[in-house]
């Protein structure tokens, strides 16, 4: 080499070893590369030449006919084609007038694509060598750039790959899911449709949704029939074009219903969980007439990610599902049984209070159900999702109230080894349930209050102030107007919690509900208990008509859940119940007292003396109220109408209201 062309080597081995980073690093580096070519050899053009499909294609060049798409297309009309194919198939430069060809691949049988260099211009013999040393240097960075673009592009796939997973985990339906990833697919692969073949393996079909343009329908094939079914037997990727269909896999049918065309297809398989194959994810129609390798690699990891998503969605409906029966089965714990007028009213009071978010303060005795109407009101309420937290206040020791109610940071005194949430935190989004109010401190009261008014808590030890979002509903069966008065209850947290009152009666006091609430209970534990046939004699529930029910609700829950399972017989007599005999009262005078002697001769059957009592209870009842029917219905928690339906089943006069 001259001194001369010292300077046109320099810069045509800078151009070689000189690797652009950019996204289009291959073609700025196939344009310096040739460029340098031309201007150090001295020539005419330099072009870059590629062997596709049985076909040489001009990828590139330099020289003086500039590289726009019209030149591009003219040079390619004047390729020697058969001193090309020569050169490559024997790995020998060839060179022929003014036209050198030299060979970038090791042959025919080379696994990378064939490729070669035509250069048009007078190259000598003393310089076929140096060009031939500078061809293989370029063509080995030639496919180190090749790799390194290859690479880079694969990191992009996977970056857009993951981003179209976060957004596929959002989906809420099978329908909005199975779409995006459909149109990710179509999007990513430059490619017409996209379909997820799922398999129904008990029917033996494979579902394809979405269904190749079929609106508002699926698409179903046998799963050992066609591409999709063979992808599915053998677990590999497939490719098909028309070109190259021999068995003529693709069914035309289809095409022809739906006035559409495949020329080329690509399927791989969808494996989830546990090496699962869902399915069969299909492509059709490259936009550059057939799909690649590095389509299928991009596939099969769209094929993963999809089957990651779909699975998550079945297990989130399948969650979805047992929380809303958990939340019916809640609910319909929460139900309150009864008819008598004051249930109804609190019935219907608490179907009003839970559309908002008001204060509730629930008064009644020990065993009246006031957390059951606290739970009634949840269940109804939009917080029915959130959770249902009961703090017992009478529980609470001074010294752990605030720690119970608002939690603590780890160290804030000798047992506090790691941070606790509070009840207030737990139950955010939710309702808490802070039964015994009136057994709380006046110190408790005070912080509670505070939380109440600014609805942030600070943790015992800490400094931050936590935000909550809590429903507070309150109950007591202390008289809290004493306990002001007595300056152990402060006037204005009674205020806060009282916003609206609701009082729940004693269950001596509501009539006929006793009966009703024995029946709801023995409808339950006799299930459990494994006695289905079981039933409450006539004697007792005579008894429980004249009991007094100290410990209301809760005492006759109790009563029937025992009597359930200690009770022998096909009944519930009266002295299965085990109550208490002191508190066995004779409303309804002497003939309630007739009633149960069975020994006396003058009633011989339960069911008669059941209905005698009745009788002369109502009329009692109607007599104290000077006949006043209204009066008379209210008194034993009945409507008007129902009174009078009950007289008339008794066999009554109704004449009299």
């Amino acid at each position: 080499m001259s001194l001369v062309n010292a300077e046109g080597a320099a810069d045509l081995l800078g151009a070689l070893l000189d690797i652009p980073d950019t996204q289009d690093a291959r073609s700025r580096y196939l344009s310096n590369v040739l460029t340098g070519f031309r201007d150090f050899f001295a020539v005419q053009s330099v072009t870059f030449v590629l062997g596709r499909d049985g076909r040489w294609e001009v990828d590139a060049t330099a020289g003086t006919t500039g590289e726009s798409g019209d030149s591009m297309r003219s040079l390619a009309n004047t390729l020697p084609l058969t001193q090309i194919s020569e050169a490559v198939d024997t790995g020998r430069i060839s060179v022929d007038d003014d036209v050198c060809v030299v060979p970038l691949s090791e042959g025919p049988d080379s696994a990378r694509q064939s490729a070669a260099l035509v250069i048009h211009g007078a190259i000598d013999r003393a310089r076929q060598d140096m060009i031939g040393d500078a061809a293989a240097w370029m063509n080995r960075m030639l496919v180190h750039v090749e790799a390194s673009q290859n690479h880079r592009r694969r990191i992009e796939q996977q970056n857009l790959v993951l981003e179209a997973s976060a957004r596929w985990q959002q989906s809420e339906s099978d329908e909005a899911l199975l779409k995006a990833i459909a149109d990710t697919a179509c999007q990513l692969l430059h490619c017409e449709r996209a379909s997820i073949f799922l398999w129904d393996r008990r029917r033996g079909v494979l579902v394809g949704r979405p269904a190749l343009g079929i609106n508002g329908q699926t698409l179903e094939v046998p799963d050992n029939a066609g591409i999709v079914g063979e992808v599915l037997r053998t677990r590999k990727p497939c490719f098909w074009t028309d070109k190259s269909d021999k068995e003529n896999r693709v069914n035309r049918n289809i095409d022809a219903s739906l006035n559409f065309q495949t020329r080329s297809l690509l399927a791989v398989p969808m494996v989830g969980e546990r090496d699962q194959v869902l399915g069969v994810f299909e492509v059709i129609n490259h936009q550059h007439d057939s799909f690649a390798d590095a389509d299928a690699a991009l596939l099969t990891d769209l094929a993963v990610h999809a089957a990651v998503a779909i699975t998550s969605l079945r297990v989130k409906t399948k969650l979805a599902k047992s929380r809303d029966r958990l939340l019916k089965d809640a609910a319909s714990s929460s139900v309150m049984i009864g008819q008598h007028a004051t249930i109804r009213a609190v019935r219907e009071n608490a179907s009003k209070v839970a559309q908002s978010d008001l204060a509730v303060l629930i008064r009644g005795d020990n065993g009246t159900g006031k957390e059951v109407v606290a739970r009634n009101i949840h269940f109804q309420s939009e917080r029915r999702e959130g959770p249902f937290i009961a703090v017992n206040c009478a529980a609470l020791v001074e010294s752990l109230l605030e720690s119970e109610l608002f939690g603590h940071e780890e160290g804030a005194f000798t047992d506090a080894r790691r941070t606790r949430v509070g009840q207030f935190e737990a139950a955010s989004g939710g309702t808490l349930f802070l039964d015994e109010i009136g057994d709380m401190s006046l110190a408790g009261q005070a912080k509670l209050l505070r939380v109440l008014e600014e609805k942030v808590i600070v943790r015992v030890g800490g400094t931050q102030t936590i935000p909550v979002d809590v429903r507070v509903i309150a109950a007591t069966n202390q008289p809290l107007e004493d306990l002001i008065r007595n300056q152990r209850f402060r006037e204005d947290l009674f205020f806060r919690l009282n916003v609206v009152p609701m009082n729940l009666p004693r269950l001596v006091d509501r009539g006929e509900d006793v009966l009703i609430l024995a029946e709801h209970f023995l409808k339950q534990f006799r299930y459990e208990a494994g006695r289905v046939d079981l039933k409450l004699a006539d004697d007792a529930k005579v008894g429980m008509l004249r009991y007094s029910w100290p410990g209301n609700v809760r005492e006759l829950r109790n009563a029937m859940e025992r009597a359930c399972y200690l009770s022998t017989g096909d009944e519930i007599s009266l002295p299965d119940l085990g109550l208490r005999g002191g508190q066995i009262n004779s409303r309804g005078g002497s003939s309630m007292n007739r009633l149960l002697d069975a020994g006396n001769g003058e009633l011989d059957r339960l069911t008669e003396a059941t209905r005698e009592f009745q009788i002369r209870h109502i009329n009692g009842v109607i007599e104290s109220v000077g006949g006043n029917m209204t009066a008379a219905a209210e008194k034993l928690g009945l409507h008007r109408s129902n009174l009078y339906r009950k007289m008339r089943q008794l066999g009554m006069s109704t004449s009299g209201g």
